[in-house]
């Protein structure tokens, strides 16, 4: 029939094990006899937001045009181990799909059956085949050409991406997997750690035997010396293996350790020798607390963020608590011919108002210039973009009537909120014109606050108001019959408890206020609590 198309592409290497790269992706040094994971720094940022950006930009998009993209990047770096490794973590955050007309299985059994039928040699053999399976199947050829191969890895489709991490996390997880995998070969792992009670509990539910050595502080082990400075120093070694160990030498257990290590490295303080066996010689590899991290994100997270800088805004921005509710990924805007889901939306809570917000990160410049023409499309609608400054756009998204705020490494929550509270003003202003200028609640008692509720504005919008039939004391709104019933009731000498409890029977919560309104004010007696006491007349002079 045809070559499966699939063949010769580059695929990134696969390890279903949760974050832990594909041994031929290991990068070590053997420098003078060591064994040295090649771990990476900040100055790798660009290519992670660049790999981060190619996946986000290639959703919808064939596996192959992705891993074009990919190989196009791997072309312009001087370690392609480094840019499969990334690759093939974002590759664990996607989600691909087979998009058919027919179920592919199903479409290349009736085109092989007709294949031997009409005796494929040529490509005239080939288009007949086809046909015949199209009239089979009472369906297009071009239906049947769709489907052949539809489920191969390279031609499943991006269907989401929705990554854990950042640039810098990702680089960060990179370093913890890279260690993992020289874990791999492991045959015996010497551990100290700030908490040693959790690491024992991890390398007991891993299977692996153990072995607590007490400290010596006159035995040097090489790398594994602990300065009597150091928080470990005088703290037990743990000597892991695996059961075997007790009959053979094995590295089978390279997996175990791997996993140990991401116990290890989720405490304050550790340090950890390995001895690895590499192709028959003995290496020792050492790592310590700050060669690798965990990332901190959650394998699930709830709501779901594309991205570390967004989760991190929501939950900064929620933990405020304004008059505006953050709405995570809100609606649909139609943009031209396509539409947009924006990152964020804000409702304002006195006012049928909402402002949306979109975060432009680390994207290529082919999905920033889609998103460019996305925004320049979107029309009747409040829009605050968060531009990452490494891609030069804000001046573009200004010129389009839109908000952009700079931002590098995460958002500024202040920077927002200032912009919100620009709407915010401007919404006031509306709400205090629609307001009469005297306001006579019915109650003998409220508070500004209920005031504003039941006219649905907000507490600001009332301010400068006339309330004829009351007097304010501070927040609250109290008819003055109420002050002289309440005056009456109170007398010098009272205990402010006893006070208070005639307040509280007229609901005047502001007791400070309250009592200098009829007069009095509060002797206090040390700790044992105060009285009252006639307030002297202000006199001016």
């Amino acid at each position: 029939m045809s070559v499966d198309p699939c063949l010769g592409a580059f695929l990134p290497p696969r390890d279903e094990r949760e974050g832990v790269l594909t041994k031929d992706l290991l990068r070590v040094s053997r420098r003078g006899g060591s064994y040295r994971p090649q771990f990476i720094g900040r100055e790798r940022r660009p290519l992670a937001a660049r790999l981060i950006g190619t996946y986000q930009g290639h959703v919808g998009e064939r596996r192959k045009t992705l891993e074009e993209a990919v190989d196009e990047i791997e072309h312009d770096q001087e370690d392609f181990k480094l840019v499969r490794g990334f690759a093939a973590l974002l590759d664990r955050e996607a989600a691909f799909q087979t998009v058919a007309p027919l179920p592919p299985e199903r479409a290349r059994r009736v085109a092989f059956d007709a294949a031997e039928t009409v005796g494929v040699a040529g490509e005239a053999e080939r288009e007949q085949a086809i046909a015949e399976a199209a009239d089979d199947l009472a369906v297009e050829t071009d239906d049947i050409e769709a489907s052949l191969y539809a489920d191969r890895d390279c031609n499943q489709e991006l269907a989401a991406f929705d990554p854990r991490w950042s640039p810098e996390t990702l680089i960060e997880q990179y370093n913890l997997s890279l260690a993992q995998t020289a874990l791999f070969d492991a045959t015996e792992v010497r551990l100290r750690s700030s908490d040693p009670r959790a690491l024992i509990t991890a390398v007991k539910r891993l299977g692996l035997l153990y072995e607590i050595e007490q400290p010596d502080s006159d035995t040097d082990d090489g790398d594994n010396v602990t300065d009597s400075d150091s928080p470990l120093a005088g703290q037990r070694t743990v000597v892991v293996t695996g059961p075997d160990r007790l009959f053979r030498r094995t590295r089978r257990y390279g997996t175990a350790f791997a996993r140990l290590l991401r116990s290890v490295a989720a405490t304050n303080e550790w340090e950890l020798t390995a001895t690895v066996d590499d192709h028959g010689t003995d290496r020792e590899m050492s790592l310590r607390a700050g060669d690798v991290s965990v990332p901190g994100v959650d394998p699930v997270a709830e709501p779901s963020y594309d991205s570390g800088v967004e989760r991190e805004f929501a939950a900064r921005f929620e933990a405020l608590d304004l008059d505006w509710e953050l709405q995570r990924e809100p609606d649909l805007l139609e943009t031209g011919s396509s539409a947009m889901i924006p990152d964020f939306a804000f409702d304002y809570a006195f006012a049928d108002f909402r402002v949306y917000f979109e975060v432009m990160g680390f994207w290529t410049p082919e999905y920033v210039e889609k998103k460019l023409g996305q925004l320049a499309d979107v029309e009747a609608v409040e829009l605050i973009v968060a531009v990452d400054e490494s891609l030069g756009v804000g001046e573009e998204i200004a010129a389009e009537d839109h908000r952009a705020i700079p931002y590098s490494g995460t958002v500024r929550v202040k920077d927002v909120v200032d912009v919100l509270r620009e709407y915010e003003a401007d919404l006031v202003a509306d709400a205090a014109a629609d307001l009469p200028a005297t306001i006579q609640p019915d109650d003998n008692v409220t508070t500004l606050a209920a005031v504003a509720k039941a006219y649905g504005v907000s507490v600001d919008a009332i301010d400068g108001r006339t309330f004829p039939d009351h007097d304010r004391l501070g927040q609250l709104l109290v008819r003055p019959a109420v002050l002289a019933t309440v005056a009456e009731e109170l007398s010098a000498g009272m205990s402010l408890s006893e006070a208070e409890a005639v307040l509280d029977d007229y609901e005047l919560t502001d007791t400070s206020a309250v009592l200098s309104a009829v007069g009095y004010r509060v002797k206090w007696d040390g700790l044992s609590g105060g009285t009252l006491a006639e307030r002297e007349p202000q006199t001016s002079e």
